[in-house]
């Protein structure tokens, strides 16, 4: 006698056995889910360390390790430490405020060194800043004393950085005038690159400023950060450069900013900087 027929569901109501990925992506979420009130605000202890100005987060690493930094009244030797905004972090006895981060653009003018002390008391782009935040800020590369034009500040370390390291190539342009015109010939040889004493080093652009009379003033685009590098390039091919202006840094310009005078970045210009 032949058996009752097997009843079926129909496909729309089978169940389907979650992937291994689905499964994951469930364990995730649960994990999220169970986190700790106030876990999504935890910082690395070394970035802590720099953002209070004590040091770079490498140096901090250091200074963890050897049992220096104490947190919540305990000695901290492990690295990758995270701690809350609310946590009491001390070094060397004193007690570290997280500094809120701050970025100035200034205007350089001439006969400023870039520097934080000068033992010959000349003056410092730092004299020009000094009112523009509580929090001690630092200039994010160099200009020679002559060269005039954007430098910024900032105490974020991680920005400057990057702002600073040749592999991020940071973009750069400068308005160079010379003491005499300089022909099509030199212009070519600078544009297919130039060798000087620490190296070869050929601009991404190079040309002739537009609407101006004679052949003295050219606008030079490069990423390299070595020291008084425009003026090397010239003069290794017998031109003074008698004014240089940095016009460009990083996606920031002169608008609006007479020289001599700062301005705060907006927040816009900060997230753009973070994502060169």
């Amino acid at each position: 006698m032949p058996g009752k027929p097997k009843h079926r569901k129909p496909k729309s109501e089978t169940k389907k056995r979650p992937s291994r990925k689905e499964g994951k992506a469930a364990s995730f979420k649960e994990l999220k889910a169970k986190k700790k009130p106030g876990e999504e605000n935890l910082i690395r202890l070394n970035k802590y360390l720099a953002d209070a100005g004590i040091c770079s987060r490498r140096e901090a690493d250091l200074f963890i390790a050897s049992g220096a930094v104490m947190v919540n009244g305990k000695v901290v030797t492990q690295l990758g430490t995270k701690v809350r905004p609310t946590d009491k972090v001390q070094y060397g006895g004193e007690t570290l405020k997280r500094e809120k981060l701050q970025y100035v653009l200034l205007n350089k003018p001439k006969d400023f060194i870039t520097t934080s002390d000068d033992p010959q008391h000349r003056k410092t782009v730092m004299n020009l800043v000094e009112k523009a935040c509580k929090e001690r800020i630092y200039p994010v590369g160099r200009l020679d004393r002559n060269t005039t034009g954007l430098l910024l500040f900032t105490n974020d370390g991680d920005l400057a950085k990057k702002l600073t390291h040749p592999k991020h190539r940071i973009k750069k342009i400068y308005h160079v005038v010379l003491d005499k015109s300089i022909s099509n010939k030199d212009m070519m040889a600078i544009a297919e690159g130039i060798h000087l004493d620490d190296g070869f080093i050929q601009p991404d652009k190079i040309a002739y400023v537009e609407g101006v009379t004679g052949k003295r003033e050219i606008g030079i685009e490069l990423h390299s950060g070595k020291n008084r590098i425009v003026r090397r390039i010239f003069e290794s091919l017998g031109y003074k450069v008698v004014k240089l202006d940095r016009v460009f840094f990083a996606g920031l310009t002169k608008k609006d900013l007479p020289r001599g005078r700062w301005r705060h970045l907006e927040q816009k210009e900060v997230n753009m900087l973070k994502r060169l």
